[in-house]
């Protein structure tokens, strides 16, 4: 199986932390030379020298705002004037929870912003790159709420949706270039999202913390929630050669809690 990925350009957005880092990481020990996107500077130039370097990687980073999809557009096309890009990771961090009842209209345009438009000027920044290299890999971060909708998620399980859909229409429009376009569903993942999740859970419901974690765990085949690096394993794969017939499909990594097929 040819999980190598030597020779490749990642882009990857929302990683100085969480699952945005573990798929950075994840992506440089097999060999990719990775751009981190995000908006704090300072923590870029911490993390990038820890990413792998020992078959020679070049990593870098981009400084970007993705409330302002403007500035995404002008500092990836900054990117692609100078590199090609063959791996594309469209990831960023969730809409506050919440009923679609309590969700103001700005809310839903503001997630749209960040999500969906976001990933659509980045990826039609790169996919031009990905032609002319005949390799391109599109994953998109989304959620399993695209399968079946999350309790107090209104505005997230709204806009992950639109997202899912975006995506499986540009699979349909890439396959023929080489290019795929998958997306990858997490679960409850040990993430400072999830924290902020529970936090809200337990206020709402007048509980402590723990007993919110307990009834999630409950809810989860497995009994326990999954780790950034058990994302960035899917991520890798999905980016490799070996994924080369995996195309607009939606993959949930969450222990086995989506209950459906």
């Amino acid at each position: 199986m040819n999980l190598s990925l030597e020779g490749k350009n990642a882009v990857i957005c929302g990683s100085t932390q969480g699952i945005g880092l573990a798929i950075a990481e994840e992506l440089a020990l097999l060999g990719a030379n990775c751009t981190l996107m995000a908006r704090n500077e300072e923590t870029l130039k911490e993390v990038i020298h820890n990413l792998d370097t020992a078959l020679r990687q070049e990593h870098n980073y981009i400084v970007a705002d993705f409330s302002k999809p403007q500035e995404v557009k002008q500092a990836i096309e900054a990117h692609v004037a100078k590199h090609s890009v063959h791996i594309l990771i469209n990831n960023t961090g969730g809409p506050p929870g919440g009923t679609i009842m309590d969700a103001k209209e700005e809310d839903f345009l503001k997630a749209f912003d960040q999500h969906l438009i976001c990933n659509h000027i980045l990826t039609k920044a790169v996919v031009p790159s990905m032609k002319k290299e005949a390799y391109g890999r599109i994953i998109n971060i989304i959620s399993t709420s695209v399968k079946i909708p999350l309790k107090n998620l209104g505005v997230s399980n709204t806009i992950r949706g639109s997202v899912a859909s975006w995506a499986k229409t540009m699979a349909n429009e890439l396959g023929q270039f080489n290019i795929t376009v998958n997306n990858l569903l997490p679960g409850s993942i040990t993430t400072q999202r999830l924290a902020s999740v529970m936090e809200a859970t337990a206020k709402r419901g007048n509980v402590v913390i723990d007993v919110v974690e307990k009834n999630m765990k409950e809810e989860i085949p497995m009994k326990r929630f999954g780790e950034p690096s058990e994302i960035a394993a899917v991520a890798a794969f999905l980016a490799s050669p070996a994924a080369s017939y995996v195309n607009g499909v939606s993959i949930p990594v969450d222990g086995g809690r989506t209950g459906s097929l």
